[in-house]
């Protein structure tokens, strides 16, 4: 099977979800990328292991995304698809586009969102694609893109299974994705529709297929393979707390202005009893209430990545009643070829 997207092919309809922050960088997308799928780099203050992150968030999420750019290129090696995923709701989000435009990352993928102008300040050679939760969302993007002649090269449609922000409000979330999918597919005909949010199954691969999508996009399985930037017994400690029935996947309001999918741990119902004030506040998401928030996800996000359980926020989808283990992301992929062809 392949898919040509531009001058690029995948040979896995299989595209791995950004995961910010820190979870999807270099070597997971560019592991994903040599198996013949689309990996993936979260853009979302990817900066945060930089020295100058808290005085210079911009610099230095810059300089630590080339710098996963070129373990993803290095590992893939020409290898299907390397692309970055960016939140529309970021502050200087044109900035960081016009940044992303001139590096070689095959392509930019946006949510949280819609990219209106996404067009106007990414070349032609470059691949864009919005994630969208709607046929009518998409029906938006595309007007305004065809007004700045170009369209989607593919669509990411996350359903309300998915990890991470959603784009449904909360009587929206026992939607029909296959119906929905049948609306998207009206509107984007010859373009190419990944489905996400619960499909990090084979089984669930062949689904999405026989229901005309392209091909899927997996995030939740690859958090729990070796390669995903968090440390193994974190990811562990998850599969078993989850496992045991002590942490489940759950509806969360997210700071963002969004609801999100994620665990509910000890920190996530700490925040739904008492604020928790951030000490070093770096203004990045536009729609942000700093005086109004719950908790700063800047703050949560990155406590999760440094292992921090108390004090950490996990994102994660319905996907996790699938895992049990912590496996390589080439025995993930080979066992979703082998049961899905």
């Amino acid at each position: 099977m392949e898919i040509r997207i531009k001058d690029k092919i995948l040979n896995i309809p299989i595209i791995q979800g950004g995961m910010g922050i820190g979870v999807s960088k270099g070597l997971l997308a560019g592991k994903v990328a040599q198996n013949g799928g689309a990996g993936t780099i979260s853009f979302v203050n990817c900066g945060y292991c930089e020295d100058d992150f808290y005085i210079d968030k911009i610099s230095a999420n810059k300089r630590a995304f080339l710098k996963e750019l070129k373990i993803a290129k290095d590992i893939s090696k020409g290898s299907g698809m390397i692309l970055v995923n960016i939140m529309n709701v970021v502050n200087k989000f044109k900035d960081y586009i016009v940044f992303l435009n001139n590096t070689d990352v095959d392509g930019i993928v946006v949510g949280a969102g819609l990219p209106l102008d996404l067009p106007k300040y990414v070349g032609k050679d470059k691949i864009i694609a919005p994630v969208i939760s709607s046929a009518r969302a998409l029906n938006m993007i595309s007007k305004k893109w065809q007004k700045l002649n170009r369209k989607p090269d593919f669509v990411v449609f996350e359903g309300p299974e998915a990890g991470g922000h959603l784009g449904f409000k909360e009587d929206e979330l026992q939607i029909d994705v296959f119906e929905e999918l049948k609306k998207i597919l009206d509107v984007t005909k010859d373009i190419p529709v990944f489905i996400g949010g619960g499909f990090g199954t084979a089984e669930k691969i062949k689904l999405a297929l026989s229901h005309g999508a392209t091909g899927v996009q997996i995030g939740t399985g690859f958090l729990f393979t070796e390669e995903a930037n968090l440390d193994k017994k974190v990811k562990s400690k998850l599969l078993k707390l989850k496992n045991m029935g002590k942490i489940e996947c759950s509806i969360l309001n997210s700071p963002v202005g969004l609801l999100a999918r994620g665990l509910n741990t000890t920190f996530v119902n700490k925040v739904k009893q008492e604020r928790v004030m951030s000490n070093h506040c770096i203004d990045c998401i536009k729609t942000c209430k700093k005086s109004q928030t719950q908790y700063c996800i800047n703050d949560a996000l990155i406590n999760a990545i440094k292992g921090d359980m108390e004090n950490g926020l996990f994102f994660c989808g319905t996907d996790i009643d699938n895992f049990h283990e912590v496996i390589s992301v080439d025995k993930y992929m080979d066992l979703l070829r082998s049961g899905y062809e």
